[in-house]
């Protein structure tokens, strides 16, 4: 089974660290990592920067119309020269009926604002002990999870050390 999160960093290179840390775990075969793709927001820029992460991307399992139309919705900015912006508003309805939820758009658009940044990634088969090793020092809160309850729980006690 595969696992959406996305992960919040208090600063504005948290989110491109931590996806190194993901692109090495990749190479030593302890997480598989199929898409991902960041939001970078310098305190003093209008836009947040969105990259979505090729190096990452196992068989592309999202790809970037979804990320496109996720970060569309999310800031009104363009990812990967899909134009999203005017039309953003008309696709929440429709998003919220494919499961993105209204509360999730508006939460993650509230908790990254300038000086953050925000990972979205998509993983299976991690090795847990070893990724939560690789990740020591790296600050981040956990803002979204398709796992379960308890799932989520662990995962938020293993991050918060």
């Amino acid at each position: 089974m595969s696992t959406l999160s996305v992960w919040q960093f208090d600063t504005p290179d948290g989110a491109e660290k931590a996806a190194s840390t993901l692109e090495t775990l990749s190479k030593q075969q302890l997480i598989t990592v199929h898409d991902a793709a960041t939001v970078s927001w310098q305190a003093d820029a209008k836009k947040p920067r969105t990259r979505q992460l090729h190096n990452l991307a196992g068989s592309g399992a999202l790809g970037g119309a979804f990320w496109g139309m996720l970060f569309g919705l999310l800031f009104l900015v363009p990812l990967l020269g899909a134009a999203i912006g005017a039309a953003a508003g008309a696709l929440v309805g429709t998003l919220s009926d494919v499961g993105i939820d209204d509360e999730f758009i508006k939460r993650t658009r509230d908790q990254i604002t300038p000086g953050t940044s925000a990972l979205f990634v998509l993983t299976s088969g991690a090795v847990v002990d070893k990724v939560q090793d690789a990740f020591t020092g790296q600050r981040a809160e956990l803002l979204f999870t398709n796992l379960s309850k308890d799932q989520e729980d662990t995962l938020r006690e293993a991050f918060a050390e």
